[in-house]
C-alpha cells in the first residue's frame, strides 16, 4: 500500500507562485490592450484566479495541520505561502482599483510597471522552482538577487511616475486615482521581494 501522506510542499509553493505569474501576465495584457468596456470582466476573471490561489493555500494549511514531520519548519511553510499569496492579492488589487476608479485610458508609465511586474513574477517563480532543490541549486541565490534588483527598479519607477504625474496634472481626482494605482503597482514588486527574502531566510536556516 502506498504512503497516504505524499503531499509535496515544494510543488505547492510552485503552484501558488504560478497563480501570481498568471495574474501578472493577464494584468499586463489587459492594460496593453486596454478597453474600459472590458475591465469589469477582466477583474472578475482575475478574481477567479485569486480565489483558486486561496483554495490552494488553504489546502497547504490543511495538510500542514495533519503533518507529523514537514520538510521545513511549519512557520516557514506558513510564511512562504502567505508571502506568495500577498503577491497574488497585490496584483489583483491593481485591476480592482482601475475598475473602481473607472479609468478610461492608461498612462504610458503604467505599462512599464506592468511589464516589470511580469518579469519580477517570472524570476520569483523560477526562484520558487529552484527552492525545491535549494541544497543543490546553483542559480537560486542569483534569482533572489535579481528579484531584489527588480524591486529597486520598481521603487525608482514609482518615484519617477509620481513626479511626472504631479508635473503634468493639477486635477485632484486624477492625482488621487493615479497616485493610488501607482502605489498598488509598486506594492506588487515589494511583495515579490518578500517572497525572495523569505526563501533566502529559509535556506540560511536549513543549510
Amino acid at each position: 500500500m502506498g504512503k497516504k501522506n505524499d503531499f509535496n510542499y515544494f510543488s505547492a509553493f510552485i503552484n501558488l507562485s504560478k497563480h501570481s505569474l498568471n495574474l501578472a501576465e493577464i494584468l499586463n495584457k489587459t492594460l496593453h490592450e486596454f478597453d474600459p468596456k472590458y475591465v469589469t470582466e477582466k477583474r472578475k476573471e482575475m478574481h477567479q484566479i485569486e480565489h483558486n490561489a486561496d483554495l490552494a493555500k488553504h489546502e497547504v494549511m490543511n495538510r500542514l495541520v495533519k503533518e507529523f514531520l514537514p520538510p521545513i519548519e511549519r512557520e516557514d511553510i506558513t510564511d512562504l505561502c502567505q508571502n506568495i499569496d500577498e503577491v497574488t492579492d497585490a496584483i489583483e488589487d491593481v485591476i480592482i482599483y482601475i475598475d473602481m476608479f473607472n479609468i478610461q485610458s492608461i498612462r504610458p508609465e503604467i505599462l512599464k510597471f506592468t511589464e516589470l511586474i511580469v518579469e519580477c513574477c517570472k524570476t520569483m517563480h523560477t526562484a520558487v522552482e529552484e527552492f525545491a532543490n535549494f541544497k543543490g541549486s546553483k542559480t537560486l541565490h542569483s534569482k533572489i538577487i535579481e528579484v531584489n534588483r527588480m524591486e529597486e527598479e520598481g521603487d525608482a519607477l514609482y518615484v519617477d511616475a509620481v513626479r511626472k504625474l504631479y508635473q503634468t496634472s493639477k486635477d485632484p481626482i486624477e492625482l488621487m486615482t493615479w497616485t493610488e494605482i501607482l502605489h498598488r503597482l509598486e506594492k506588487c514588486c515589494d511583495e515579490c521581494e518578500d517572497v525572495a527574502d523569505s526563501i533566502e531566510s529559509i535556506v540560511m536556516k536549513n543549510s
